[in-house]
């Protein structure tokens, strides 16, 4: 975990809410530092770790039923506020005496909620307002140790506070956006009662994070895998600004690749930051090993193997490389139980160069691992890298080898990556680009009948995927305007030779995935 006792912080205790890395998202927008930790982090932990504040999440789990998680109860002797959200109203005040039963109906969706403070958490918050409710339990309205501050039709205590200890609750989820007046609840709990002063700021981060990139690194050289993307990017602008010439960056041309990818990536780097660029045209080397290759995973794995390869032997010239940086996000050190006091369980393995710290030998530096993607991007900016470069969207490690379904070669490579440049050529000039959150073209394996000029015609489909999603778990299909959706696929019809049809998906995550392979 991160040295957090030096700013001013709130952690997060996790019981299983789908909604947790939204609520630290939500503190960290208020310019508070926060971090999510596991459900039973001990009172003496906690108190190391110095918080401003303590919430605690919502769950899945009733807190009656056996294997409830549950927290140290000391944790509420500490004299530290607590804002236990939904289940973690519940845990709270059952864990100080109170009462919680099933609610006499469940409660799913908005609801009007009546406040009955006007001060405190409920500071400049209007007397009715719109809530977001999701439980079946609820705490018991006839409690001797909790004062209702808000209440809904059917439940109660939709809020309340401990009479003696700095112990709240809210019942609904001010951290989703349909909770309208939520960030300013969570903001009065942070100010009002916390007594934050909001000085988490991505520029004060800059210069903290520099000082101990040259402390930790001192003399010694850091190779960056550079692969164009935001998260890539960030880390090696950063690096730059922090050791110069020290870092070197790689970027493997795998022929798979975006148009124009390689040539970006050279102005950005090489020409605008000065920094020591590789280059390494392995494209070639790729396509081979892919030949033939139909099956989706086993693109991924040979995709990971050349990979390493290639990479280990341009490594192998770079003298007295010590470190190894790679742009590892929060949210993958969340999912991946990368922390000691994080979250116990391990959602998923992360890595983002393939297991090469572990292949060479290196020490691994992860300069981003505090950050969520929004804060990535405005780092970014403050970096000084181009927008075009900070607000691009995802772009699988695979490349377009997961986009080109079934066989690959150059030529089919060759127009999807010529229908994929149209695509986001009309999105932006539509100003639908950032209304998006990814967006690209797949290449079918079927052909099909078409009409061009007199002649009859049997050619390659175009699919375009467009969504819009917060935190790519789930995703809505992009509602695009027809008027655009007809101007893409007229370009790509007439502009991509090879192409005679376009069709659109219209998808959600889940049941779909993003990605179609």
């Amino acid at each position: 975990m991160a040295d957090i006792k030096i700013r001013e912080s709130v952690l997060i205790l996790d019981f299983g809410s789908q909604y947790g890395q939204l609520i630290a998202r939500r503190v960290r927008e208020l310019n508070v530092f926060c971090q999510i930790v596991r459900n039973d982090i001990s009172a003496k932990r906690i108190k190391e770790l110095n918080p401003k504040g303590i919430i605690l999440s919502g769950g899945p789990a009733s807190v009656y039923e056996d294997g409830a998680p549950k927290c140290d109860p000391e944790i509420f002797k500490l004299g530290i506020p607590v804002l236990g959200i939904c289940y973690g109203m519940q845990l709270a005040c059952k864990s100080l005496g109170t009462d919680v039963k099933r609610a006499p109906s469940r409660e799913f969706g908005k609801a009007i909620c009546n406040t009955k403070s006007s001060d405190g958490m409920f500071k400049n918050i209007p007397s009715e307002i719109t809530v977001w409710m999701s439980h079946g339990d609820q705490v018991d309205q006839n409690t001797q140790d909790f004062i209702p501050l808000a209440s809904t039709e059917t439940c109660p205590m939709a809020a309340a506070k401990h009479k003696t200890l700095p112990v709240y609750g809210l019942q609904f989820h001010p951290e989703v956006s349909h909770t309208p007046q939520g960030t300013e609840i969570l903001k009065n709990f942070l100010h009002e009662i916390c007594g934050c002063e909001g000085l988490w700021k991505i520029g004060s981060f800059l210069d903290e994070t520099i000082i101990n990139l040259r402390k930790t690194i001192g003399n010694h050289r850091v190779i960056c895998g550079l692969s164009g993307g935001v998260d890539s990017s960030v880390v090696a602008a950063l690096l730059v600004k922090a050791i110069g010439k020290q870092v070197a960056c790689i970027f493997v041309d795998n022929g798979l690749l975006r148009q124009g990818e390689s040539d970006m990536v050279r102005k950005t780097f090489r020409d605008n930051f000065n920094a020591d660029l590789h280059v390494v045209d392995a494209s070639d080397r790729f396509l081979t090993a892919l030949d033939g290759i139909t099956d989706p995973q086993q693109k991924r794995k040979i995709i990971g193997h050349v990979f390493i390869d290639v990479f280990k032997d341009e490594a192998k010239h770079i003298k007295d490389a010590k470190f190894l940086a790679q742009g590892t996000l929060y949210p993958d050190v969340i999912e991946s139980g990368g922390t000691v006091d994080g979250p116990a369980a391990t959602i998923k393995t992360h890595h983002n160069v393939g297991g090469l710290p572990a292949e060479l030998g290196f020490d691994l530096v992860e300069p981003l691992k505090d950050l969520f993607k929004d804060e990535v991007r405005r780092l970014g900016l403050e970096l000084g890298l181009p927008e075009g470069t900070v607000w691009r969207h995802p772009f699988p490690g695979p490349g377009l080898a997961v986009r080109c379904i079934g066989a690959i070669n150059k030529t089919r490579l060759e127009i999807l990556r010529q229908a994929d440049t149209v695509l986001l050529e009309e999105l932006k000039k539509s100003g639908w680009y950032k209304k998006t959150s990814q967006a690209f073209t797949v290449l079918l394996p079927v052909q099909t009948v078409g009409v061009m000029g007199d002649g009859r015609t049997y050619e390659n489909v175009i699919a375009v995927r467009a969504v819009e999603t917060d935190d790519f778990m789930t995703a809505d299909w992009s509602h695009l305007p027809y008027e655009l959706l007809a101007t893409i696929s007229t370009r790509i019809i007439n502009q991509v030779k090879g192409v005679n049809r376009v069709v659109y998906d219209i998808s959600s995550k889940p049941p779909a995935t993003i990605e179609w392979e």
